[in-house]
């Protein structure tokens, strides 16, 4: 069994990585959603919001499933930690679905992007990763 530490300092490396593909998506979509689009078809950026949603979706599906698993057989040291995972997950969860159900459209416009972007369960994810993230560097 892995101890305390050694879990924290490999749940930030997992983190970090899912939440850059996440952020990463982020702002390209804030960017995207400036440009007053109708439409994602038949422009670069259009292909690139699609790109960077599937890949936002698949981070976030990792992240549902790293989080459902952190704390498993761990002391009760890391029961604040796994408490606040099972929150992440369950924000990963409603992020994915707002996430799904653009990628779903015929049609992403920057307007349906802005919209997205606004999303408060994109948000508190994003909020909820940079907290863990502050708390998580004060174990190394």
């Amino acid at each position: 069994m892995a101890s305390s530490a050694e879990l924290l300092s490999q749940a930030q490396a997992e983190l970090a990585a899912h939440c850059d593909a996440v952020e990463e998506a982020y702002e390209f979509m804030l960017a995207y959603a400036g440009q007053g689009m109708t439409t994602d078809s038949g422009s670069s950026k259009g292909t690139q919001v699609r790109e960077f949603l599937a890949k936002a979706e698949s981070a976030l599906g990792a992240l549902v499933t790293f989080t459902a698993g952190f704390g498993a057989n761990s002391g009760s040291d890391l029961a604040p930690y796994t408490a606040f995972m099972q929150v992440i997950g369950q924000d990963a969860t409603a992020a994915r679905a707002a996430v799904a159900l653009v990628l779903a459209q015929d049609a992403i416009s920057s307007q349906l992007i802005d919209n997205l972007n606004a999303s408060i369960h994109l948000r508190a994810l994003l909020t909820d990763l940079f907290l863990v993230d502050e708390v998580l560097k004060a174990h190394k």
